[in-house]
């Protein structure tokens, strides 16, 4: 370890593992925009990142920041760079990436060996350096685990069946097609009837997040403020029923729905769906509500205030943003839930969304619908947690109790 405490080496280690990096993005990148072969050299990628962290580190004149960018997308041109353009690449996509590499590696390098020296580093220097590349793999890792599949999927609802039959990994867009890039979400819409799974999946949503604060916030609130027999054991309890594996409760509701006559209706969903989110709501308002100052609800009771005036007058309203962050998580669990609705709905017309979704897998249904139909399932409910992401995250009892 005291080796690699000295920035000669530290820097051209650091640089040829990010060099693979970051060749790997571009070339996965480019490949996913142009639908044409691009891919890392591994041997080149870590001589060319030995080669350029060692000239960084040992502020060479001839590598500078510039020098990088340039060198880096000459050496890719000339095909003894750190990626391999495919033979059948040129023009604007051949430059374009090739100045994309030495630029992305350039800059993000130059910020990953700010300080270090040639000589030997003290052990903050050579952590800070590890650590900000370490943060940096991380964001791209992370971020392309979400963005790829979501990338590919509205890609695949962009494309027509000839498209897909002739090169199913070509996930390129074709301007050219203008409001024809459409067709399969106007065809949902159209004549899959996706309308009306939308509205059905929206308003069984909304009713499930009714229902489970209905019974949540004052099973919470006693929980929290109150003192009653077995207080503890269900505090700790709550969370219990939450555990237990949907499937494992799948072939009793199949059958007691049946029985019952409630398979195959909204009213039996929105009777099931509460059962499954009341526990965890209950956990999540419980921590909250032990949270709030307690002397601004002993300050309503005194004032002549009832329990139930107190918890709607006071408790509630500072619990706003709890309660958003329940009914949105309860909301998201509602709206993407499909075992339940796949198990007990048959009739198409009262499908929900995922439901619907689920449908258009088969060989009869052309593949661009079902990723048109994933990404209309995804989309709202991206919307509406950006939307409430600040709401949520604002001080939860900021100027509840002054002096």
């Amino acid at each position: 370890m005291s080796l690699l405490w000295r920035g000669y080496l530290t820097a051209p280690l650091l640089g040829a593992l990010w060099m693979l990096v970051v060749a790997t993005t571009v070339a996965v990148g480019f490949s996913f925009a142009t639908g044409e072969a691009f891919r890392p050299a591994v041997g080149l990628c870590l001589l060319w990142g030995v080669v350029v962290g060692l000239g960084a580190v040992m502020r060479l004149g001839s590598v500078s920041m510039l020098g990088a960018v340039i060198g880096l997308a000459g050496v890719t041109l000339a095909g003894v760079g750190p990626m391999v353009i495919g033979v059948g690449v040129g023009g604007l996509a051949e430059w374009l990436s090739a100045l994309v590499l030495g630029a992305s590696f350039a800059v993000s390098f130059w910020g990953i060996v700010a300080g270090l020296k040639p000589g030997a580093l003290t052990r903050h220097e050579f952590e800070a350096a590890v650590i900000r590349f370490l943060t940096g793999f991380g964001y791209i890792f992370f971020t392309a685990i979400v963005v790829i599949p979501f990338y590919v999927m509205v890609m695949t609802s962009l494309k027509n069946q000839q498209a897909l039959l002739q090169n199913p990994l070509d996930f390129s867009i074709e301007l050219s097609r203008g409001w024809d890039l459409l067709r399969s979400y106007v065809e949902l819409f159209g004549q899959y009837d996706f309308g009306r799974y939308l509205w059905t999946s929206f308003y069984i949503s909304c009713l499930t997040v009714f229902i489970t604060l209905l019974f949540s916030v004052p099973g919470a609130y006693a929980v929290a403020r109150l003192r009653f027999v077995g207080r503890a054991a269900f505090s700790r309890s709550i969370l219990l029923i939450y555990m237990v594996p949907m499937i494992v409760l799948a072939l009793p509701i199949y059958i007691a729905f049946s029985q019952m006559g409630l398979r195959n209706t909204v009213f039996g969903i929105v009777l099931i769906y509460p059962v499954t989110t009341i526990p965890v709501a209950l956990y999540m308002l419980q921590g909250y509500f032990r949270g709030l100052p307690a002397e601004v609800e002993e300050a309503g009771l005194m004032d002549g205030l009832s329990r139930l005036a107190v918890i709607w007058k006071i408790t509630l309203p500072l619990a706003l943003p709890a309660l958003a962050s329940v009914s949105l998580y309860v909301f998201m669990i509602a709206w993407n839930e499909f075992l339940l609705a796949f198990m007990l709905l048959d009739d198409p017309s009262k499908f929900t969304l995922t439901r619907a979704v689920t449908s258009l897998n088969s060989s009869e249904v052309p593949r661009q619908h079902l990723m048109a139909g994933a990404v209309i399932a995804t989309v709202p409910i991206m919307v509406l947690f950006l939307g409430l992401e600040k709401f949520m995250t604002k001080g939860l009892t900021a100027g509840s109790v002054k002096g």
